[in-house]
């Protein structure tokens, strides 16, 4: 724990510190916020509140895990330095294609940002290469655990392979679609990748708990200018990290099912967006007020305060009932 919770200090102070170096660069480089006009009327005051914000996640991660990896070696800890790095490659691989998908629509004016088709292929590429490294280089085996039952089954190999890859998809998307309030997605992030780190103390895999404290760490010293109002947003460069973050970890636990609990937030965004999209088609009309379920909730009334109150104590009681379950 002594390593954990010294990391997780690092991260932090290392965060705050890259923060008060990124934030002024992108406000001089004017890479800013774009709203949209039919979304709430609070938000129209965010246009050009600096964003890519994620970057900060990024540089953090990058230097603590190298520190770390370096610390771990000299101490003759190779094997747990050694996994360390594909976990960061991954996580920061979802990062650089969130990155160009922001650099397109605020640096380059491309409002439409990088192609899905391309986006999608990137993530997936990125996705299979950490799925195969877990299947034959780690060689952990097939076993996911049941929540309910808590048991582990042993899932085929040709299909274990595509649903991990739909989990680290997934949660990635999620994740992204909870990013949309100052402070919401880095919140539910942080207390996520909390428990899953808790998970990886108990079961005793340093690997999981410390690169988990690291990236806590990271999200904590982030959240400090991300919190309302915020002064910098993380775009999809931070969201589709965060994501990357939590599906890696989750997947490396044996874990992914956990996250039908404890990432029930990020789930219900998804849902809504995928409810609006076919109640509309269907009828014409929406079935929420806006979606994201964020949104619907801020045109229902809510300040952002509240909702990112409420997502974080709901997901932090989930949190607690997905640790009863395991």
């Amino acid at each position: 724990m002594r390593v954990e919770t010294s990391m997780l200090i690092i991260a932090f102070i290392t965060a705050i510190i890259v923060g008060f170096v990124v934030i002024p660069i992108l406000k001089k480089l004017k890479i800013g916020q774009i709203e949209r006009d039919d979304g709430p009327q609070s938000h129209l005051k965010k246009q050009g509140t600096p964003t890519m914000g994620g970057i900060i996640l990024i540089i953090t991660m990058i230097l603590v895990v190298t520190g770390t990896y370096i610390f771990l070696s000299l101490q003759g800890k190779n094997e747990i330095a050694n996994r360390l790095i594909p976990m960061l490659i991954l996580t920061i691989g979802f990062g650089v294609v969130g990155f160009i998908d922001d650099f397109k629509k605020l640096v380059l004016k491309n409002t439409k940002g990088l192609k899905p088709s391309y986006k999608m292929l990137g993530l997936l590429f990125i996705s299979v290469i950490y799925v195969i490294y877990l299947v034959q280089g780690l060689q952990i085996g097939t076993n996911t655990y049941i929540p309910i039952l808590k048991i582990y089954i042993n899932i085929p190999i040709y299909f274990y392979i595509p649903f991990a890859i739909l989990v680290i998809l997934a949660t990635t998307n999620a994740i992204n679609l909870t990013d949309g309030i100052d402070g919401l997605s880095s919140s539910v992030s942080a207390i996520i990748i909390t428990c899953l780190t808790v998970i990886g103390i108990t079961n005793k895999i340093p690997e999981i708990s410390i690169f988990g404290s690291i990236v806590i760490g990271a999200t904590l010293g982030f959240l400090m200018f991300n919190l309302h109002p915020a002064k910098v947003f993380m775009g999809d460069t931070g969201s589709l990290l965060l994501g990357g973050v939590v599906s890696a970890i989750a997947l490396y636990l044996k874990m992914p099912l956990l996250l039908i609990v404890i990432a029930l937030i990020p789930v219900l965004e998804t849902l809504s967006v995928m409810i609006q999209v076919l109640y509309f088609k269907k009828t014409g009309k929406r079935f929420f007020k806006m979606a994201p379920l964020h949104h619907h909730f801020e045109l229902q009334g809510w300040k952002e305060s509240k909702v990112v109150i409420v997502f974080s104590l709901l997901t932090l009681v989930l949190c607690v009932i997905g640790l009863k379950m395991v």
